[in-house]
């Protein structure tokens, strides 16, 4: 059934990923386009931004998704609206995305005038991966209904939504905003404005530190790239990173940052101080009952089975799970 109308303003990569999220859970989208076309130029925009629509969840129905009857109606819930109607589409839709390049002055200009037109009780969120919500919020009619949301590409398939509330927002709208992509399917979470939010921050020490190897030779990137995949990939799509802290325990990772900040003489490495301070307060993980997390009252053993169970659900995902030999091999010689 066809719910509330979501507006993005933008018809590029990333309204088009987040038109098909809301489009797949049975929303109206309206794709803003935010420049004076001629007739022809936006029938070219049109058609452009709808096939990829359409062409995305044809290839997303091939693969097994859902039933590639389904195509044709999702697709019909995507429309792209003229410059000329942009303030009559804001006027009835309770949530819209902003989605235009990482520019400053260009997202101010467009948060402003599209906040202008928007009902009093709607949320407005801007997409940026990269310029923190205070730095933009000053330029939109109501701040306390302002924030950012960071998706991950493509929007459509990466469950996380990474919310950045400014200091003017209402928690009120978070809460809000965090249930309507919960109803959608998605898993958001709240971060303080800062630099680079949780996934990008993190995912560029990894990326960097890969590359570093390359480059010093250490290993080839096919072979980085398969240890990726499924040593630290696989583990981490089970735990999270402070949950894995937690499950080897922190003094681990204390003695392994300062064999490494040695060893390959660098500052990098060096754990920061909260790794420390839990140690002496006795939050080491889950030998101690305390960590990252709180495993107070829970049975650990049946934690860990649960876990157990993930990885062989992971194992066999990537095609990596065998019977046991029913005959011992001789070792080769």
């Amino acid at each position: 059934m066809v719910r509330s109308v979501v507006a993005c303003l933008g018809a590029g990569r990333m309204g088009r990923g987040i038109a098909i999220a809301f489009a797949y859970a049975g929303h109206e989208v309206r794709l803003i386009d935010l420049k004076p076309r001629d007739a022809q130029a936006f029938a070219e925009l049109r058609a452009a931004a709808l096939g990829e629509v359409r062409e995305t969840l044809a290839s997303l129905a091939s693969v097994g998704l859902f039933e590639p009857a389904l195509v044709d109606p999702i697709a019909a819930r995507v429309a792209v609206v003229p410059h000329a109607e942009r303030a009559a589409t804001l006027a009835e839709a309770p949530l819209v995305f902003e989605g235009v390049p990482e520019i400053l002055d260009l997202k101010r200009q467009v948060l402003a005038e599209a906040s202008a037109s928007m009902p009093p009780e709607a949320i407005l969120a801007s997409t940026t991966s990269t310029i923190l919500v205070d730095d933009l919020s000053g330029s939109v009619a109501r701040p306390e209904r302002f924030l950012n949301a960071h998706w991950l590409n493509p929007a459509y398939l990466v469950p996380l939504v990474e919310l950045s509330p400014g200091r003017n927002t209402d928690p009120a709208v978070t809460a809000r905003l965090r249930g309507m992509l919960e109803a959608i399917g998605k898993v958001p979470v709240t971060c303080a404005a800062s630099p680079g939010f949780i996934v990008p921050r993190i995912q560029a020490l990894a990326m960097n530190e890969a590359a570093r190897m390359v480059e010093e030779g250490v290993a080839s990137a096919g072979d980085v790239d398969l240890a990726t995949r499924y040593g630290f990939g696989f583990r981490f799509a089970v735990l999270g990173l402070l949950e894995f802290i937690d499950w080897g325990g922190g003094d681990i990772l204390h003695y392994a940052s300062a064999y490494l900040e040695g060893a390959l003489g660098s500052e990098r490495y060096r754990a920061p101080p909260i790794i420390a301070r839990n140690m002496e307060e006795g939050r080491i993980g889950l030998r101690t009952g305390r960590g990252f997390l709180d495993y107070e009252g829970r049975d650990i053993e049946e934690y860990r089975r649960g876990r157990l169970a993930d990885f062989v659900a992971m194992l066999r995902h990537v095609g990596l799970a065998r019977p046991p030999a029913q005959e011992p091999r001789q070792a080769s010689r």
